[in-house]
């Protein structure tokens, strides 16, 4: 259920908000081929009235579904953001959008979870990437007989006779 907030609830104290919203809500299917969207979104907010501004601030937790660059193995990934805040205006730049005296603050936070991707998932810091394979005639292994290789390789060319 998105995360919507009532203003008019909001005049006489803040109100804490506690719950969870659908990866379908949050629309994050396609931003990225290597990150699919595993379990629902769990917030816990409190949001004030500042004047003519909301501020809303609390946490975010969102496991994802990741595809590692290297290897090409799905894992797991939460993404955390302990001190998530957000300040909107009632008019100015960051105008909210108000619809019956209510802010759905579901954009917000799809934009601050899409922001928080990792940029190149890796299922483990020194994964080393697919097993090794032939390309080529080379072993584009990482291991140690690449080098034997590659240098191999160098020497074949450097039995190469030009002439002019």
């Amino acid at each position: 259920m998105p995360l919507i907030v009532n203003l008019r609830h909001l005049e006489k104290q803040n109100l804490d908000y506690q719950g969870d919203i659908l990866p379908q809500e949050l629309e994050l299917e396609g931003i990225d081929e290597c990150i699919k969207p595993g379990e629902a979104l769990k917030y816990t907010v409190e949001a004030q009235l500042l004047e003519n501004s909301l501020y809303v601030h609390g946490v975010l937790e969102i496991t994802v579904q990741c595809t590692c660059v290297r290897c090409l193995k799905t894992f797991a990934h939460k993404i955390q953001l302990p001190e998530w805040s957000l300040l909107l205006n009632r008019s100015g730049e960051d105008q909210m959008n108000v619809v019956n005296d209510c802010v759905d603050l579901t954009p917000y936070i799809r934009e601050d979870i899409v922001l928080s991707f990792p940029q190149h998932p890796l299922c483990e810091k020194g994964c080393h990437g697919l097993p090794s394979s032939r390309i080529g005639g080379l072993n584009q292994s990482n291991g140690p007989d690449r080098n034997e290789q590659l240098q191999s390789a160098w020497a074949e060319l450097d039995k190469l006779k030009l002439s002019k």
